[in-house]
């Protein structure tokens, strides 16, 4: 049972007992598991670079990874990892001794990209893109040299329907964080295990297992990011419709290309009517299969 005392991990260790918790904690690990599944992210031998920045997400991925390793359901390596990006007043102590602590395998990175990013990015442009690159550059390097097959980030459900709308609505495309992908030189798979997570079950978890939570005082202190004004438009949709992001996230694993008007997507030039008595025509009910479709 998850609340016997002989079979959790270190990182569960005074976890609440009330039935609440061990609800949220049944519910994190079976989504994370399915989205494990669902996108096919273990491969035998892998090792995991488990990116940790400090904040609830990664705190909440670290601890239910390390659950389902403990129980036999995740067959890989995992070392937790921290890029300390030089941000000034970066508690650069904590994450190493909380790992220390919990016993788990980790490695931290000194690389001062903050100064890099304050220098090039002009005055009331935003830190992001640029943050963004250079931190995943180090992990790769990181990555590789520790021999890990894929690099693990914390971006929950609400992170992909965020850029989703970010891309659409300033974008001009329908794109969002993918749960698994293949990095352009081919070598790492990226994957994001909390896809199927809400961010508000990582802060209810991390809250109630008291981890040591360090905000980003880079990008995080910014006013008017696109992602935060996405952020607001969302949560008034879910205050007005509760459930409103489990449907629209549900949506984005139910694309229908032809009945997207992007050619690239579907062959709307090789349609054509057919004969009396053959397979029913496209419709609203019967869209056609792209080719290669089962």
């Amino acid at each position: 049972m998850l609340d016997q005392a002989d079979d959790i991990h270190p990182l569960f260790y005074g976890a609440p007992k009330s039935t609440e918790f061990r609800k949220l904690r049944k519910r994190l690990v079976q989504e994370v598991r399915s989205a494990i599944e669902t996108y096919g992210m273990v491969e035998p031998g892998g090792r995991w670079l488990v990116c940790l920045s400090g904040g609830k997400d990664s705190y909440t991925m670290l601890a239910i990874l390390h659950e389902l390793k403990w129980r036999g359901l995740l067959p890989v390596d995992l070392l937790a990892c921290n890029l300390d990006q030089g941000q000034p007043g970066f508690p650069a102590t904590v994450l190493p001794d909380f790992l220390t602590r919990m016993g788990v395998p980790h490695r931290i990175e000194y690389q001062d990209t903050y100064s890099i990013v304050v220098d090039k990015v002009p005055q009331g442009r935003t830190y992001c893109a640029l943050c963004s690159r250079l931190r995943r550059g180090n992990l790769y390097r990181i990555a590789r040299e520790e021999g890990c097959s894929a690099v693990v980030l914390g971006h929950h459900r609400d992170d992909i329907l965020e850029t989703f709308f970010m891309n659409l609505f300033h974008g001009g495309r329908l794109a969002t964080m993918p749960p698994k992908l293949l990095n352009e030189e081919g070598d790492l798979f990226v994957y994001r295990p909390l896809a199927f997570v809400a961010e508000a079950d990582c802060d209810r978890f991390s809250r109630a297992m008291n981890y040591p939570v360090i905000p980003c005082d880079l990008c995080g202190s910014q006013d008017g990011l696109q992602r935060m004004q996405v952020k607001g438009i969302l949560d008034e949709w879910e205050r007005r419709t509760p459930g409103r992001r489990n449907i629209m996230f549900r949506a984005l694993m139910n694309a229908r290309p032809s009945h997207l008007p992007d050619p690239a997507l579907f062959d709307f030039l090789g349609l054509a009517r057919r004969e009396s008595g053959a397979e029913p025509a496209q419709s609203e009910e019967n869209p056609p299969q792209l080719k290669g479709e089962p």
